[in-house]
């Protein structure tokens, strides 16, 4: 038996074996994303390139999960690591049918799985800021390690491996991203940019990790010696990969190289594993002509075959072997993507008006570009539903009543040269308002507006916001429907934050909510579940307050920095009912929050745990480092118990040092922030807890 062959082996041990027994030619076919095969060894080619960021993507039929900002908003990390389960047995059963039995090993088929993206979402006007968990480093970490753990599965065999991405402090703008420059202090990486994706190698043990196209501090993050030393100091033993066409960029636009040789060259001796691009294809000249080492493509091809040995690839057999195809889509997946749906929706605003009444309701208005549109289920790095329920279908199979549809306007385009005017959408949306004793007006964006350059089908800012405002159609149409005075609920499907600009009745901002959003919106509408998100990232009032979309200073930004310019505040959202925190206390076991219910029905919320450090170098406000989902039936008491690990009561100091400086804290307690404005909206109060350490 050859050694890279027996199980008995470790990876390492199996994977120098195995590229001991390659031509240096061989090991640079193996560095890029699309591998050469190597018969002779038994090698078939492998093309890394896949994408699982809320489902499997870009593979044809998945099941499509509300997208990643939409997970993050159910502040729930069990249902996050499920949705990586299955997007995992899903890869498992198509790569077993696709690539092994019929030879397919092009893009998208293969086990390593580019997801998830835990970089901050730092500013509202990101256009991929739907990608992540959200503005908080503790969220965005616990979700991360969640999502991972499901991706990854718990056997000695990887499911599939994941890979955190984008390394590092990367969050637009999207128009420059191949030659910006991300300056950002030491306090800044080390207490925002860094810990998400220090937790998701040290707890998670992520597989991959993905470099970035912008630099940091003037060095390209894909060639960045102090990021590698944060993984080694980490204990990271996967394989890193650039970002694709990244490396390219080392000369066409960051200018640290003059050809593609030199960045090749730079690129592998820094540490990046794998190229996804085309710039690995100079390796060999870049060896000839004596710009890099052998060793440093040993060792770089050593890593990526040991991710393959990993997923079991040149075993015989894995525990996941026997997945069945009919797994893909299943009644079973579709039921955990409608749970995911109903979590993730947030209410932002409610009069009384919701939930409706089925009884009392005779006929419904449903509104808008939103309405019966795909696109804005979906968000984008999606797969393909085998069926969607739009929010107008959702409706439509859930009311008995009448129900009056009209578009209103189109997205971001209008057929009159005068938006002024009322076109003929506007007019027939006006008449079916008058017609209607409700009004649900559904509003937003779709990844053709707020993406990815490159990837968007518009004109507008390569993806980025510019505002947080409605396109200008959808605001004539909003200020149309609210002057006419019926009953009107806003669903707002969107990434990031939008502001409406008109009082309404009440407000649901929905994110992608993936293929059974609209099933979802329904049951929520009609009071047969209750929203239960909250919001993984600050809404603000007025993007023009902000500071350059270009800074990378934390000054003012996310809940930890703000100090005003908030509409809605990170980790807000109402429901049907309200729980009360009535007891905090600090036992053995951990903090324990009493939660009681003093309503007629039964209560789903999140309760959310803060901590306040009185120490300089802490960050201005106050940090999330606890949330757990509880329902409480009525007239119950329901104990929440949180461990709270010594690395909460760190803060850091101008020169990213972490450590415990201070002895005063604060803990809070609550379903809501404890802020003045969190407590106002939400019609609570949070409870605190003084500590004091030596």
């Amino acid at each position: 038996m050859k050694r890279y062959k027996n199980p008995l082996l470790t990876p390492q041990e199996r994977a120098e074996a195995l590229v001991d027994e390659m031509t240096v030619e061989e090991q640079i076919g193996q560095l890029k994303y699309d591998a050469e095969p190597i018969e002779r060894l038994g090698i078939p080619a492998y093309n890394w390139w896949n994408e699982g960021l809320h489902g499997l993507a870009r593979s044809g039929t998945a099941t499509v999960f509300p997208q990643a900002i939409g997970l993050a908003a159910m502040f729930d990390t069990a249902l996050v690591q499920q949705c990586a389960d299955i997007t995992a047995t899903e890869a498992r059963a198509k790569s077993g049918e696709i690539a092994k039995k019929h030879g397919d090993h092009d893009i998208y088929k293969g086990l390593t799985i580019w997801s998830p993206n835990i970089n901050i979402f730092r500013d509202p006007r990101w256009g991929r800021g739907h990608e992540t968990y959200g503005e908080d480093p503790f969220l965005t970490a616990e979700l991360g390690k969640a999502f991972v753990r499901g991706l990854q599965g718990d056997k000695r065999t990887l499911k599939t491996a994941a890979c955190a991405k984008h390394f590092a402090a990367h969050s637009g703008p999207e128009a420059i991203r191949h030659g910006f420059d991300a300056v950002v202090s030491p306090k800044d990486l080390e207490e925002t940019y860094l810990p998400a994706f220090e937790a998701l190698v040290t707890e998670a043990h992520v597989e991959g990790v993905m470099g970035a196209y912008n630099r940091l501090n003037g060095v390209p993050t894909c060639a960045n010696p102090m990021l590698q030393e944060k993984l080694q100091a980490w204990g990271f033993d996967g394989y890193f990969v650039s970002d694709c066409w990244a490396i390219q960029d080392f000369h066409q636009f960051h200018h640290v190289t003059t050809r593609p040789e030199e960045s090749a060259a730079l690129a592998i001796q820094s540490g990046c594993d794998l190229n996804c691009g085309c710039t690995y294809q100079r390796l060999l000249n870049a060896l000839k002509e004596g710009l890099l080492d052998k060793e440093s493509v040993r060792r770089a091809c050593v890593h990526v075959m040991r991710t393959r040995i990993r997923l079991g690839m040149f075993d015989p057999d894995t525990p996941y072997d026997n997945i069945p195809y009919e797994v893909v889509a299943s009644p079973a997946h579709k039921a955990v993507s409608l749970a995911c749906a109903e979590k993730s929706m947030v209410l932002l605003r409610n009069n009384g008006v919701l939930p409706l009444s089925r009884d009392s309701v005779q006929t419904i208005a449903v509104i808008g570009p939103n309405s019966d549109s795909r696109l804005a289920l979906e968000g984008n790095y999606c797969g393909t539903a085998d069926r969607y329920v739009t929010f107008l279908e959702g409706i439509q199979n859930t009311f008995p009543g009448r129900i009056l549809y009209a578009q209103g306007c189109h997205l971001y385009r209008d057929r009159v040269s005068n938006l002024a005017q009322a076109g003929d959408r506007y007019a027939e949306a006006i008449t079916a308002v008058e017609h209607a004793d409700v009004v649900i007006l559904c509003l937003g964006l779709d990844a053709t507006m707020e993406g990815e350059e490159g990837d968007t089908g518009n004109e507008f800012s390569s993806g980025d916001k510019t505002d947080l405002r409605l396109p200008e159609p959808q605001r004539i149409l909003l200020e149309k429907i609210v002057h006419i005075g019926k009953p009107v609920v806003a669903v707002v499907a969107a990434g990031s934050a939008i502001s409406l600009e008109q009082q309404v009745d009440a407000h649901l901002h929905v994110w992608y909510s993936g293929e059974q959003g609209g099933t979802a919106l329904a049951k929520i509408l009609f009071g047969d579940t209750a929203p239960t998100g909250k919001l993984p990232v600050t809404f603000y009032e007025d993007a023009e307050k902000l500071s350059a979309f270009t800074d990378y200073s934390m000054k003012n930004r996310t809940y930890r920095y703000v100090k005003d310019n908030v509409a809605y505040p990170f980790g807000f959202g109402l429901t049907y009912g309200r729980l009360h925190c009535t007891k905090f206390t600090s036992t053995a076991e951990g903090y324990c929050v009493q939660v009681e219910n003093h309503g007629m029905q039964t209560v789903t919320d999140v309760v959310q745990l803060y901590i306040k450090d009185d120490c300089p170098e802490a960050v201005p406000n106050h940090s999330l480092c606890g949330f757990q989902r509880v329902t409480v039936s009525p007239g119950e008491t329901v104990t929440c118990t949180f461990q709270i690990p010594p690395r909460t009561f760190t803060a850091v100091d101008d020169e990213g040092n972490r450590k415990r400086f201070g002895s005063h804290f604060t803990l809070f307690a609550g379903t809501c922030q404890p802020d003045a404005l969190s407590e106002r909206l939400s019609g609570t109060k949070c409870l605190s807890l003084s500590i004091s350490m030596t």
